[in-house]
């Protein structure tokens, strides 16, 4: 055993007791981060603008802090690119991450010399809960990887600007960084192909024992891998033990992933995002992801179903239900107030606060009212790939409205690792899961409104072509699982399967 791995087994027991303490003082932790956050930020202009000094309890902030997406948060984020200070908190930010918007372009998301910890800490102490838990130290020894974005960073107003992967890659501890690859210079390079294959070049012959990324990048990388060696990666890298990821729901690449290494490795899920590190895998045993109530971040729930409502119902902590669909609303020492992330999460546990992601707010199908969400879409798919041994790659859903030419439906763009024995039959088989688990969507079928669902295949690597042509190929870039037009539907008109 090395001196690294010798040193993270104390380190790891006194993170993971720290976390298992918090775990019982969460809404406790929730307040006082509410009362801190509201009184460091009083003397700020968004502060003053809201009457943060009046402010004594919750059900005060609701009333004076409107929940908010980027759009209205957007003047106070041009005030900061002017170079003013004390806007969003006190003083100005040591970065902005730049992330692309569905509706804003890019966005610029502050991150404080107070918020920068989150984010670090975060990734770090689900790290030290995994070798508490499960012994395995061996992994620090080695080569360790994330599939990530450019860390080279502009500037805007005087402030350090980059892809929040990239930023991250500066605060890598010292003692990593004799274990991390790529190399810098690699990191830089922003056509993805170009990157992928020099990563592969790096890593192929090292000693491999740690792989994060989002699941499709890290599946490019595994297939690149296994063209060059002609190996499983699990052979290619006996010591390959810790598979961590994040960006998506993992399930879909799950089965594809496995194969590709051949043999079992432990996986660690992340929930990052440029707003801050909102949860993380804290155990192997147990499901879901535990809520980081005690990292500078006060969150808020809106049952999903009330988030277009004027005034809809805003939960704390201490509020929230097991099973029940929630959007994410956050305030953090970064400056973000009742800031609508746009994720949709679910609580498996409150005891402790373990949740799932369920899906993303502006990506769901309601084109005939029957508000299908991307939970419903992965679990109906992936529960009849299951049972008939199908393996999916990539898939992507519209709605097909027909103008006097028969009944609408919607439309599954699915490339196949390996294709069902009948198509029909498995579009069968994902309509009726789909039927169950949505009740509006059963309502539109048994009616006669809607036709069953119709799978339309995609070539082989359609989705990664696809995403290069819209320059969104690697990095952190995700194709959105549903649509409520046919956008991205017309074009895929030209990766389908021949």
């Amino acid at each position: 055993m090395n001196l690294k791995s010798l040193l993270a087994k104390p380190f790891a027991n006194y993170i993971y007791n720290r976390t298992r303490k918090g775990m019982e003082t969460a809404v406790a932790d929730q307040e006082a981060i509410f009362k801190e956050l509201v009184k460091t930020a009083k003397n700020t202009e968004f502060g003053k603008d809201h009457g943060f000094e009046s402010i004594q309890n919750y059900d005060d902030f609701k009333k004076k802090v409107p929940v908010r997406e980027y759009e209205q948060l957007k003047p106070y984020i041009e005030k900061i690119k002017e170079g003013k200070h004390n806007i969003l908190w006190k003083g100005k930010p040591i970065y902005f991450a730049k992330t692309s918007g569905t509706t804003s372009g890019i966005k610029y998301i502050p991150i404080t010399k107070d918020s920068i910890p989150n984010h670090i800490n975060s990734a770090r102490d689900a790290l030290l809960c995994y070798i508490a838990q499960s012994g395995n130290s061996e992994f620090t020894k080695g080569k360790m990887i994330f599939l990530s974005g450019s860390p080279e960073l502009d500037r805007m107003g005087g402030v350090p600007t980059g892809r929040l992967s990239g930023i991250v890659n500066h605060h890598v501890p010292k003692y990593l960084r004799s274990n991390q690859l790529p190399t810098y210079e690699t990191n830089c390079i922003e056509e993805w192909e170009i990157k992928l294959d020099k990563i592969v070049e790096e890593t192929i012959a090292q000693n491999m024992t740690l792989i994060s990324g989002i699941p499709p990048w890290m599946q490019m990388y595994f297939d690149r891998l296994t063209e060059k060696s002609g190996k499983k990666i699990g052979d290619l890298f006996p010591n390959f033990s810790v598979m961590v990821q994040g960006g998506v729901n993992f399930e879909p690449y799950k089965a594809k992933l496995n194969e590709s290494i051949g043999r079992k490795v432990d996986c660690i899920e992340l929930y990052p995002a440029s707003e801050g590190f909102f949860a993380f895998q804290d155990s192997q045993q147990e499901p879901g992801l535990l809520l980081n109530t005690n990292s500078g971040i006060f969150f808020e729930f809106v049952p999903a179903a009330e988030i277009f409502n004027e005034n809809p119902t805003r939960l704390s902590l201490k509020d929230v239900k097991a099973g029940e669909n929630y959007v994410l609303i956050i305030s953090s020492n970064a400056g973000l107030w009742a800031y609508n992330i746009g994720d949709t999460i679910k609580f498996v546990s409150t005891n402790p606060y373990r949740l799932i992601v369920s899906g993303r707010i502006k990506h769901y199908i309601s084109a005939f009212g029957e508000h299908v969400i991307g939970e419903e879409v992965e679990y109906s798919l992936m529960k009849a790939a299951n049972e008939e041994g199908v393996k999916i790659i990539e898939f992507t859903v519209a709605p097909m409205v027909q103008q006097g030419k028969g009944k609408s439906y919607h439309e599954w763009f699915i490339e196949f690792e390996k294709s069902p024995s009948d198509i029909n039959s498995f579009a069968k088989k994902v309509d009726d899961n789909l039927r169950k688990k949505n009740v509006y969507y059963d309502d539109l079928i048994g009616g006669n409104i809607l036709q069953q669902l119709v799978i339309t295949r995609v070539k082989k690597n359609g989705f990664i072509d696809y995403m290069k042509s819209i320059g969104k190929l690697g990095g952190q870039n995700k194709l959105p699982r549903l649509s409520n037009d046919r956008k991205i539907a017309e074009d895929m008109q030209q990766y389908l399967f021949k």
